[in-house]
């Protein structure tokens, strides 16, 4: 009855480790009777980050799919052996790679420029790209890397294929966040964190709390488009990227951590199912349910239409471009 299957959902939610470890998932997959067969042939998919971890668990989902794969990726080299392991093991050989690192601003410019050369239309756009430093770095143009790298190159890539995203309507832009985001309020003035104060795990957090919060606000500009925006978490997986920044929380959690291929789940469904994504948009979603976006008392106060407006101000400058 699917009111016992909401309420068991909901008692995994409140507990946290319940519902972003693999328990959460493996639950949620018997409740909620998870299936996906649907193809996606004929169709153009771009997904940054997709050489390890979650994003390539997704990518290995879309490559069997039958879609038209486009990886953004940063390591040419890497990048092109994943391509060519992608295509052997699927037997489908649309699959390339654009060489950009997503915080540099004119990588992301070429980049665009490339898919829309190769594509006249884009049916999902997906931002994974994105790692926790423990140094604080800047890109080429200055934007400190955590933030120019998830919020500010994602944006502006996303203004700029906004005609492919359009002749592929309907369209999806799908943010990868992290529920690490729960933990910190929405604050523009503290997004780029000065060398002194610089802490990886909290600039990471508010740099995905940004993310959400922008998925937001593009869902309702591009509406009018065709084009759905949602963002999403993929509870605690076990990737590279967790096992070279977050050692000791992997060394705790252990064998609790979900699978890549758990935690990419919900993004392959959201990327591909024709149905609930396409319903409604701007959401934040977890194991296929929306979730809420905020935990504390503190993240819910800072989440104010004028705060929302300065981010959106900021990003339009920081990335010297801006949507309709």
């Amino acid at each position: 009855m699917s009111w016992v299957a909401d309420g068991i959902d909901a008692a995994l939610e409140a507990s946290v480790v319940g519902s972003f470890t693999r328990v959460g998932s493996a639950v949620r997959r018997r409740l909620d009777d998870w299936d996906l067969d649907g193809s996606l042939d004929g169709r153009v998919v771009v997904i940054s980050g997709a050489t390890s971890g979650l994003g390539l668990a997704a990518a290995r989902r879309f490559a069997e799919m039958g879609a038209t794969l486009e990886i953004i990726a940063r390591n040419p080299d890497k990048a092109e052996a994943k391509c060519e392991e992608l295509s052997k093991a699927s037997g489908n050989p649309r699959i390339g790679f654009v060489e950009a690192d997503t915080g540099d601003l004119d990588a992301m410019r070429a980049a665009a420029a490339d898919i829309s050369w190769r594509h006249d239309a884009v049916h999902v756009l997906i931002h994974n790209a994105g790692a926790l430093d423990d140094e604080r770095n800047t890109s080429p143009q200055g934007i400190e890397q955590t933030v120019a790298s998830q919020v500010v190159g994602p944006f502006l890539l996303t203004q700029l294929l906004l005609p492919q995203l359009e002749a592929g309507s309907p369209s999806r832009v799908l943010w990868v966040s992290s529920g690490g985001m729960y933990s910190e309020p929405l604050s523009v003035a503290d997004l780029e964190m000065p060398v002194g104060d610089y802490d990886g795990t909290i600039a990471y957090a508010r740099a995905k709390r940004a993310q959400v919060t922008l998925s937001e606000m593009l869902a309702e500009r591009l509406a009018a488009d065709g084009i759905v925006v949602h963002s999403m978490h993929p509870g605690w997986a076990d990737t590279p990227g967790v096992a070279r920044s977050l050692p000791t929380f992997r060394k705790v959690v252990g064998p609790l951590l979900r699978t890549p291929a758990d935690g990419a789940d919900t993004l392959v469904w959201l990327a591909a199912d024709d149905g609930e994504p396409l319903e409604r948009s701007g959401q934040f979603w977890l194991d296929r349910r929306p979730r809420p976006l905020h935990r504390m008392r503190k993240t819910r106060r800072s989440d104010t239409e004028a705060e929302r407006a300065r981010l959106w101000a900021w990003v339009v400058e920081k990335s010297s471009a801006e949507l309709s």
